[in-house]
């Protein structure tokens, strides 16, 4: 169907309406009611006849924009919810992770400092060990030196062996070092003293012999001859007695006793015919006279 388009007649009032100015203006109000009034039916009309559907199509289009937008809207806001959401759980877990590798931090600092205090404690502990094994082993010296001078220590002279004590030797030492440094009156003193102190000595017999000597040494032959007849009667068989007997004789010589020292020398020759002393006896028989 067709639509024949309507028009309104002009009015005779037109023209007095341009001549009346402004006077008119209601009039042309009246004029748009009446356009207006006629326009609401043709709209009516269109509907009816089927020309407002294009119209009502473009009106839910519209509608269907808009709920797209604001789904999109929604979508977009939820999104940027969950990122918030996402970002300021990531940002607690770095916070969890920062303060976990802080603490983890102040660990390995207090096990260093730990260690450098155990290593500190180690050093001391070592040093105190060392100091104690040389206590320990200025201690056990200490022992062993009162057990030497309190235990009898394995001697071995002239050909035999005897127990002493530690003071015995060192007296007995002692006396030596003066005969070999030629305090020969000093010597006699302290083998004197030696003797005094221990009579039943192993040193004893060798004392007697080298205190003869010492007498020898002073001068002293009448001393010397009787401390070494002593020591022959108390150890005829020491192999220092042929050196006693060649000392009695040199011993006469000296306080020109010829004859008493030829019955010494040839008694030497017949006690300890193979001993070095009889053989210089020997030689001496052949040159007194």
């Amino acid at each position: 169907m067709s639509l024949v388009p309507m028009s309104v007649a002009p009015t005779t009032r037109a023209p007095a309406v341009r001549r009346a100015g402004r006077a008119a203006a209601p009039p042309r109000r009246a004029a748009w009611g009446l356009r207006a009034r006629g326009f609401v039916p043709a709209l009516v009309l269109l509907a009816a006849l089927g020309i407002a559907g294009p119209v009502q199509a473009q009106l839910f289009a519209d509608d269907d924009a808009r709920k797209a937008i604001l789904d999109l809207r929604t979508r977009f806001a939820q999104a940027e919810e969950q990122a918030r959401a996402r970002q300021a759980e990531t940002s607690e877990q770095l916070q969890t992770l920062r303060r976990s590798l802080l603490e983890m931090n102040n660990q390995v600092e207090a096990m260093r400092t730990e260690v450098a205090k155990l290593r500190g404690e180690n050093e001391q502990l070592q040093r105190e060990v060392a100091e104690l094994q040389k206590r320990q082993r200025d201690l056990g010296q200490a022992v062993d030196d009162r057990l030497r001078r309190i235990e009898p220590q394995k001697v071995a002279l002239d050909g035999r062996e005897f127990t002493a004590q530690t003071d015995e030797t060192r007296q007995f030492d002692e006396a030596m070092a003066l005969l070999r440094a030629a305090e020969f009156g000093k010597a006699v003193f302290a083998f004197d003293s030696f003797q005094k102190r221990w009579p039943a000595s192993g040193y004893g017999d060798a004392a007697r012999f080298w205190r003869g000597n010492a007498l020898y040494g002073q001068r002293e032959y009448a001393q010397a001859i009787a401390a070494f007849r002593d020591y022959i009667a108390r150890a005829p068989d020491s192999p220092r007695a042929p050196e006693a007997a060649l000392a009695i004789a040199n011993s006469q010589i000296e306080t020109k006793d010829v004859k008493a020292a030829r019955r010494t020398l040839e008694d030497l020759v017949k006690a300890y015919p193979k001993s070095e002393a009889a053989a210089a006896a020997r030689e001496r028989l052949m040159t007194l006279k």
